[in-house]
């Protein structure tokens, strides 16, 4: 294009239109931005105010509390006196295990594989 097309589309009144346009939209989001800014300043006056240091939660007398490890064994399942009798929701516990007579870890014997893929024989 030349410098004579380039003038006569600066000089359009169509692209003076557009330019205005163009800038009363970012007046607009732009004073839409303050009102926001503004209205959220006004909301979080009326909150209530944040908690002193000594209103703060504080740890137990005891301290830190800390999960509980247990050694758990499955419930054995009630069976029905008769075959054709079917075990009703409230004839079962509310758990299946419970907690174990014997509350030593089980280690690793060596001879027992520790892990699925983990090369060993497995139970024997």
């Amino acid at each position: 294009m030349s410098t004579a097309a380039y003038e006569l589309l600066a000089a359009s009144s169509h692209n003076t239109l557009d330019v205005t346009a163009a800038f009363l939209g970012g007046l607009l989001i732009a004073g839409a931005l303050v009102w926001a800014i503004h209205f959220g300043m006004k909301v979080r006056d009326q909150e209530l105010p944040r908690p002193l240091p000594e209103e703060q939660p504080h740890l137990p007398a005891g301290g830190a509390v800390h999960e509980m490890r247990e050694m758990r064994e499955p419930d054995e399942m009630p069976v029905a006196s008769e075959e054709k009798e079917r075990l009703m929701p409230y004839q079962l516990h509310h758990s299946g295990s419970r907690t174990g007579k014997d509350q030593n870890r089980q280690r690793w014997v060596p001879g027992r594989s520790g892990s699925f893929g983990g090369g060993g024989i497995g139970h024997v």
